[in-house]
């Protein structure tokens, strides 16, 4: 037995770590990415003011630029507070955190994969709450655990991911009403989807709102964001690492993030796009294509593990679920611009002949 088996906690030496697949010189459809660049004529004036950036000293550290940033492109009310995280999977932890030994982080199933990843990391235990047949919250079975369990923190991503649907939203009220936990809804996505709870945040002091640049063309630059009432966001401020948003993310949000209108225009292309593919594949009999609100499509196809190889040797990468009993034989596709939709689409086209 080496060292680190015997210093590291045996519950951390049975979890599978988080696998990010090699993607050098391939189509990357697989991780819900935007596949817009800065543009062009933007480059040069970003360099120069990243290159104005302060390097010997800590940044700032509560990145108030940036939250006024952030504030103007997500039309966030100034009587919310904010909370900045190195990504959101930085604040997903840090709640957890927030939690005492033995609390219960519940969710629905499947989703976001990092909510029980966090949970276990945090020595929190964890509840799974499958959803139906049509990916819905089973709305009486989400009830009873909260009821048994009491749980200390609930996620809900809207939409969901790896479904792509928005769950029904009176649901989710229930939900916050009959619970005494910290409801956390993951609107990750929610630049391509046509419903929001950021007008209900002021109305819930249970609920929050987790949201990230990382899928509307900025998720190199790790920057998530807690949205609730500021004396939420105060006290769970205190958990955060000091500096975590460094000056170079720092930099390029605030000149990067003001371009509310480029920004919303490649978001609708997205959408376009997304609706395109759904009626291409949707065309085809031997495909299921799950309706979406995100910038992916859930697609159920008749061998996802043979699929997945044939794309990839093709130069595509897609996320296969072909082992998962919930998501049996489904492939999760981003939607990328025109040209890489068609090339998916042509290899899909000849994978079925």
């Amino acid at each position: 037995m080496t060292f680190i088996n015997k210093w590291l906690r045996s519950d951390i030496q049975n979890i599978k770590a988080y696998h990010v697949p090699k993607s050098e010189n391939m189509i990357k459809l697989d991780a819900m990415e935007s596949p817009f660049l800065v543009p062009k004529d933007l480059m040069k004036p970003y360099l120069t003011y990243l290159s104005e950036a302060v390097l010997n000293r800590y940044p700032n550290p509560g990145a108030e630029e940036v939250q006024q940033t952030l504030r103007s492109l997500m039309d966030i009310p100034n009587e919310l507070g904010v909370l900045l995280g190195n990504g959101s999977d930085e604040l997903i932890q840090l709640m957890a955190l927030a939690c005492e030994t033995d609390d219960t982080i519940l969710s629905v199933e499947p989703s976001f994969v990092m909510y029980e990843m966090i949970a276990k990391f945090t020595r929190l235990n964890y509840q799974g709450v499958l959803l139906d047949d049509n990916f819905e919250i089973n709305l009486d079975g989400t009830l009873n655990e909260i009821k048994r369990t009491q749980p200390k923190l609930i996620f809900i991503a809207y939409p969901n991911n790896p479904t792509g649907n928005a769950f029904d939203r009176e649901s989710i009220h229930t939900i916050i009403n009959e619970s005494e936990a910290l409801v956390v809804v993951d609107e990750a996505y929610y630049a391509y989807s046509e419903d929001s709870f950021l007008n209900e945040v002021a109305n819930y002091p249970n609920l929050v709102l987790l949201r990230t640049i990382s899928k509307i063309g900025f998720a190199g630059l790790r920057l998530g964001l807690l949205i609730g009432s500021q004396d939420t966001i105060r006290e769970l401020d205190k958990l955060r690492l000091p500096y975590n948003i460094n000056n170079l993310t720092q930099a390029s949000a605030k000149f990067l993030l003001k371009g509310k209108d480029r920004i919303v225009a490649n978001a609708n292309i997205i959408i376009n796009e997304r609706q395109r593919l759904f009626d291409e594949l949707t065309a085809m009999a031997s495909l299921k294509v799950f309706p979406s609100q995100a910038n992916f499509l859930l697609i159920k196809v008749d061998d996802a593990k043979v699929l997945f190889e044939f794309l990839k040797a093709n130069g595509i990468l897609v996320k296969s679920f072909a082992m998962n009993p919930q998501l049996s034989n489904c492939i999760r596709v981003t939607v990328g611009d025109p040209s890489e939709n068609n090339e998916f689409l042509e290899q899909i086209k000849s994978y079925y002949g």
